[in-house]
């Protein structure tokens, strides 16, 4: 039967009560008062056993009582010795709590009656016919048993039983006197059979829920304890998603229709409000309010979801240019619906820094690698969240200006792509390739690039980057002078000019899980070498990395893999460097090869020792696949690199405002043994 039936549903805009879930049923159920609880029906049923009381004490004083009767009495009850005399229950409308009832009763309650018999009939004093809710009230019973002398106490307390099974909405003990002795006659009047439901208001909840709440209650008599337990279930629904919403009102129609209310608070409006960062009050912002109302997943006319909200927030604290942001929900009038307000206090928009670093391409001297930085940024460029950067690194031989000009959100697009237009200057050591010329000093790398890419989500954990970049590069002594070919002859450039000139097309594709370093995370790249004009070198550069995380106990596991190729012309200092800080550990940069193809393994193991300070053992294995040949020059071989190699050590980390602090100490297969000091997290 349970699947033959319709749940109906019924948008409706209705005021939403929080503090409560009032189940009433009313005039159209046929029910002879209003029920808004159990514990509603346990106070009427208080009533009536007090109006009966008050009235059998006093015309009641003997003959087949043990003590002066106050238990078991009607109003209208006139005593007398015939056969059956039974006694007529009046409403009990007018009485108040059972605190009430005490006081008018004192001592009373505790009288004792002798009762013969026990009974159960229903509202016209007839036997029920259905024997299965007779037993229910039999088994509800607890004092109330043949041949036992109760008090009015006792009466009520087994009235609340009853009504406390949930079958019944009505339950009203009447006394009858019999030859025999006072027989307690509980008349019962039982709730009517679930045939079908109506669901109002629910626009977010699934039919298939609510199908699945009352499937087993079809064609059985509503007991009101299941129906309390289906609308906490619907209410932790919504909790759980948490979606500004719940149950209001339940009904029971006449042939046995359930009719459920469900109030949802529907986003009637949203509105952002800035606030000073020192007084708190309320000011005038300088991002425009579009750029964070687009950013939110919240729209108006949805059902407000806390957890969205945070969502937002956090969406919105990641744009950078806020302190501070929360929500705060009010009511929109008497509607039932919310006005959500974004209270945003900005960040100081620009600025300049300075810092430093360690370049991984320098591994001798006095300085070994130390790079200082000015750089000048804005945040929000014309009120945008565009991003403006201006830098310049300097280091013993490191050198780089660079430009870049960002915008998150393209106006007018609807997919959330972003662009960057990026122009540098650069200065960076050879040493990864081709070493240090003996007798010569060091090679370094110029290049000049400018390019352009645009980057868009395109699933919640995958993103994609396309972009084409110009680049002129060449190699120079330590002098500054463009040179063409390094100590050992082998040539710096593929065209055999002082510099290459290229035209990148690239592709790019991440999934990622989470931001954590222990997170999954897949990147493959793609880059194309455009020929435009015959001397412009033609090529396909293609690299990926993943990483997983995985909790042992309480360490972590940490595994990643990456490789890559080059296909056709490209500049020899552009081979893939194996070996290093972020490469094999135990090995100098760039020390076990460099080729048209590689692969690097790692597997490594952390425990928080104490505080932001982790220890970790790692291993790591890098091969450039026998490809060191086919780089131009074939400089790796002529410097005696391996071509694969592996190692392995500890090392611990700490956490500052930099970013993580990595200091280890690896070994590798040539019995050399090595210290690292790192930046940030390993790629």
């Amino acid at each position: 039967m349970a699947e033959t039936q319709d749940v109906r549903f019924v948008s409706s805009s209705i005021k939403l009560q929080r503090l409560s879930v009032h189940h009433s049923f009313g005039p159209s159920s046929n029910l002879p008062f209003a029920r808004h609880s159990i514990s509603t029906n346990l106070r009427r049923a208080q009533d009536f056993i007090h109006n009966f009381v008050s009235s059998i004490s006093k015309r009641m004083n003997g003959n087949r009582f043990v003590t002066k009767s106050s238990l078991l009495c009607s109003s209208s009850l006139g005593f007398s010795h015939s056969e059956e005399t039974s006694a007529a229950l009046p409403s009990g409308r007018d009485i108040q709590q059972k605190e009430h009832l005490s006081s008018r009763l004192g001592k009373e309650d505790e009288e004792r009656v002798l009762i013969s018999e026990v009974l159960v009939r229903n509202k016209d004093g007839e036997e029920l016919e259905r024997k299965d809710l007779e037993a229910e009230v039999l088994a509800a019973l607890k004092a109330s048993r043949a041949n036992s002398a109760l008090t009015v106490r006792e009466v009520q307390e087994d009235v609340h039983r009853i009504i406390d099974s949930g079958y019944f909405y009505s339950c009203m003990p009447v006394a009858v006197d019999t030859r025999d002795g006072i027989r307690l006659v509980f008349q019962v009047e039982p709730n009517q059979e679930f045939q079908g439901l109506i669901c109002e208001g629910a626009n977010v909840l699934p039919a298939k829920f609510l199908e699945d709440s009352l499937r087993d209650g079809y064609g059985k008599i509503v007991n009101i304890r299941r129906l309390d337990e289906v609308i906490n279930s619907i209410n932790g629904w919504y909790m759980d998603r948490g979606l500004f919403g719940l149950v209001s009102d339940v009904e029971i129609l006449s042939g046995g229709i359930l009719r459920l209310q469900v109030s949802e608070a529907v986003v009637n409006s949203i509105s952002i409000r800035f606030l000073d960062r020192r007084t708190g009050e309320p000011t005038t912002g300088k991002t425009r309010p579009e750029t964070i109302l687009r950013q939110l997943t919240t729209k108006k006319g949805q059902v407000y979801s806390l957890l969205q909200g945070k969502r937002d927030v956090e969406t919105i604290l990641t744009m950078g240019i806020m302190e501070d942001v929360s929500i705060i929900p009010q009511p929109a009038g008497d509607t039932g619906n919310v006005d959500l307000v974004m209270n945003c206090v900005e960040r100081v928009s620009g600025g300049f820094s300075a810092g430093g670093g360690i370049s991984s391409g320098i591994t001798s001297g006095p300085l070994s690698g130390l790079i200082g930085s000015f750089a000048y940024s804005h945040r929000n460029v014309f009120g945008r969240n565009q991003k403006l950067n201006l830098s310049l690194e300097r280091g013993q031989i490191d050198s780089i200006f660079r430009v870049n000009y960002t915008d998150p959100w393209i106006e007018g697009d609807d997919k959330r792509t972003s662009r960057s237009i990026m122009v540098q200057n650069s200065r960076t050591p050879g040493m990864l390739v081709h070493g240090t010329q003996t007798g010569q000093g060091t090679v370094t790398i110029g290049r000049v690039t400018a390019g352009i890419e645009f980057s868009r989500p395109l699933t919640p954990k995958w993103s994609g980057t396309a972009g084409i970049i110009f680049q002129h590069a060449g190699a120079r002594d330590e002098n500054g002078r463009p040179i063409i070919k390094d100590f050992y002859g082998s040539p710096l450039t593929s065209s055999g000019n002082t510099y290459d000139d290229m035209l990148i097309a690239k592709l790019e594709s991440a999934y990622t899980v989470s931001g954590d370093h222990g997170s999954s995370v897949f990147v493959f790249n793609m880059e194309q070498g455009l020929p435009v004009f015959p001397e412009w070198l033609c090529f396909n550069r293609m690299t990926a990395r993943a990483r997983k995380g995985l909790e042992i106990g309480p360490g972590k596991l940490l595994l990643s893999l990456s490789g890559g190729q080059v296909v056709g012309n490209f500049s020899p200092h552009e081979a893939f460097a194996i070996g290093g800080t972020n490469s094999v550990r135990g090995y100098e940069e760039g020390a076990v090869g460099s080729g048209r193809s590689f692969v690097v393994g790692s597997g490594e193991i952390s425990l928080r020792l104490f505080g932001p300070v982790e220890g970790a053992i790692f291993a790591d294995y890098g091969s450039d696949l026998g490809s060191g040949q086919m780089v131009p020059g074939d400089p790796a071989g002529a410097r005696g690199k391996p071509g694969s190699g592996y190692g392995y050590g500890a090392g611990i980390r700490v956490d500052s405002p930099l970013g993580p602090l990595r200091l280890e100490y690896a070994f590798n297969d040539r019995q050399a043994k090595r210290f690292h000091f790192g930046v940030g997290l390993r790629n």
